[in-house]
């Protein structure tokens, strides 16, 4: 009988651990809850973080997000005013604000994606089927400082009267006034990416290859005249810094020269005859080799010197 009883304490123990956790229910601050009862909801949403009841086993606990939740759409070819097609990329940024609408009206995160998916897709497709490209492309009239750009290429660009930050506005202004029927606050769209269709970013790509191949050329011009100039300019400096060297070169060697000139006369005038002697001696030096051959008259001066050693010799 003991054995018995205790069986039964502990089933009853379990029965009611397993009631009180279906009765008990908490709620985090990031979720908002739903209660439902057979599939129907049951009282008023639960906003608030806490620990609430709930009738056991017959009601479910239906817990949404509260917080930001990211929308990212599927890139979309769309053609602009001006019949040039793009692909647009798009992404979004919204909140359940009525768990009750939510839930009565998607059910679940998946199924409000995917009613996203249509209300910004078909909201992007409004908006940039009524711009010219450049009016989705940029923000500004702001000139390129980069490159120049041809006049057919500033024909083709225009004016930017609304520009991309606005329409991506009107995309989340348009798009906003359906998602309250689901319980959904839409807080703002974003174009993330704008990229041409493969036939045209060929046609741009070949377009910006020459803009560039143009400007590589005009610089490499630009180049080449700096270094003419600079060029000239070394050359016309090392000219300068030569004829100045030549000059003072001159100078040192004429003041030497002339200093030279006046020992050679101090020298001489004390022994005209020694004197005579070294420069036929340094003549012979600049003249006379063993394969020489030299004719020379009796009445020679460079003779004079010879005569007189072959007679000492005798």
């Amino acid at each position: 009988m003991r054995i018995e009883k205790w069986i039964v304490i502990g089933v009853l123990v379990i029965v009611g651990l397993i009631t009180l956790s279906s009765t008990l229910y908490t709620v985090d601050e990031t979720e908002q809850v739903v209660i439902t009862e057979f599939g129907e909801p049951v009282g008023k949403p639960i906003t608030k973080a806490g620990l609430y009841v709930k009738k056991p086993f017959i009601q479910k606990v239906n817990r949404f997000e509260k917080r930001l939740l990211i929308w990212d759409g599927k890139p979309t070819q769309i053609p602009t005013k001006d019949k040039k097609y793009i692909w647009v990329d798009t992404t979004a940024r919204w909140r359940i604000v009525d768990p009750l609408k939510f839930l009565q009206s998607v059910g679940n995160e998946r199924s409000a994606q995917a009613r996203l998916d249509d209300i910004i897709d078909s909201s992007t497709r409004d908006q940039i089927t009524s711009y010219p490209l450049y009016e989705v492309v940029r923000n500004s009239n702001r000139e390129f400082v980069t490159a120049e750009v041809s006049i057919e290429e500033k024909e083709e660009i225009g004016e930017v009267k609304t520009g991309r930050e606005v329409i991506s506005r009107n995309i989340l202004k348009e798009a906003a006034k359906l998602t309250p029927q689901y319980g959904i606050e839409l807080v703002d769209v974003r174009i993330k990416r704008i990229n041409y269709v493969e036939q045209v970013r060929k046609k741009v790509y070949e377009r910006m290859i020459s803009e560039r191949k143009r400007v590589a050329a005009q610089y490499r011009s630009e180049g080449l005249g700096k270094k003419a100039e600079v060029d000239g300019m070394r050359e016309k400096e090392l000219r300068r810094i030569t004829s100045e060297a030549y000059r003072k070169a001159q100078v040192i060697k004429g003041e030497a020269d002339a200093e030279a000139i006046k020992v050679y006369a101090e020298a001489y005038s004390k022994d005209p005859e020694f004197y005579s002697f070294l420069q036929t001696l340094d003549t012979y030096k600049k003249s006379l080799s063993k394969d020489t051959i030299l004719i020379l008259t009796t009445d020679s001066e460079v003779y004079r010197y010879l005569k007189s050693i072959k007679k000492q010799t005798r």
